[in-house]
C-alpha cells in the first residue's frame, strides 16, 4: 500500500474514472499547488467475467482498493454518452453507479463530466480523438510510454478536467460536510 503524505491544504489527490463494462480506466493524480504528479494509471479488465453482476462486483472491489491505496480527496467520473443501444446504456450506467457507490461509501465528493467537456478541458477541442487526448495527458503529466488501452489516459483526462475546473478554489473546501466542519460558526 502506498501512502502519500500531503503537506498542506494546497495538495489533493484526484481519482479519475472512465467507467466501462468491458474495460474501465482509472487514473490517480496528486495536485501540489500548480504542479501535477501522476501517481497511477491503469485499467480494470472486465470482459473475462461472464455475468454483468460479477463485473459490477469487481468494479466495486477495485475502486474500493484504489480508494484505500491512495485516499483520494475527490473522484471525477466521465458521464455516459447517449447512444442508441438502451441495454448498453443501462449496463454502463450501472457500472458508473457502482463506482460512485464505492466513493460515496467513504464520503468522497464525486463530480461527473461529459466526454466533450473532458476533451475540451484537456486538449482545447471537444471532438479530439482518444490518441490526441493521450498525447496531451502524456505531455501534461510528463510520461512517455502510452498505455495499450487508452481508457487509462481517458480516466486521467477526467481527473485533469476536474482539476482544471476546480483547481482554483478559494476556500479549499471539498464538500458541504468539510465546509461545515471547517466553519461551524457560520451554521445557524
Amino acid at each position: 500500500m502506498v501512502k502519500i503524505e500531503k503537506n498542506s491544504n494546497l495538495e489533493r489527490i484526484i481519482l479519475g474514472l472512465d467507467p466501462g463494462t468491458n474495460v474501465m480506466g482509472y487514473g490517480v493524480i496528486l495536485v501540489q499547488g500548480n504542479r501535477l504528479k501522476l501517481l497511477q494509471l491503469g485499467v480494470i479488465h472486465l470482459s473475462k467475467y461472464r455475468s454483468h453482476e460479477l463485473k459490477l462486483k469487481k468494479i466495486f472491489e477495485r475502486v474500493n482498493h484504489l480508494i484505500e491505496e491512495f485516499s483520494p480527496d475527490e473522484v471525477a467520473l466521465e458521464a455516459p454518452f447517449y447512444g442508441k443501444n438502451v441495454q448498453s446504456m443501462l449496463k454502463l450506467g450501472r457500472a458508473q453507479g457502482v463506482a460512485m457507490a464505492a466513493a460515496l461509501n467513504r464520503d468522497i465528493p464525486i463530480t461527473e463530466y461529459a466526454p466533450k467537456k473532458v476533451k475540451q478541458s484537456v486538449t482545447g477541442n471537444g471532438n479530439a480523438s482518444k490518441e490526441q487526448v493521450a498525447q496531451m495527458i502524456m505531455t501534461l503529466l510528463s510520461f512517455t510510454e502510452q498505455p495499450k488501452l487508452l481508457d487509462a489516459t481517458d480516466a486521467l483526462a477526467v481527473a485533469l478536467c476536474h482539476h482544471f475546473q476546480f483547481g482554483t478554489r478559494k476556500n479549499g473546501s471539498k464538500s458541504w460536510k468539510s465546509f461545515i466542519n471547517e466553519n461551524p460558526d457560520r451554521i445557524k
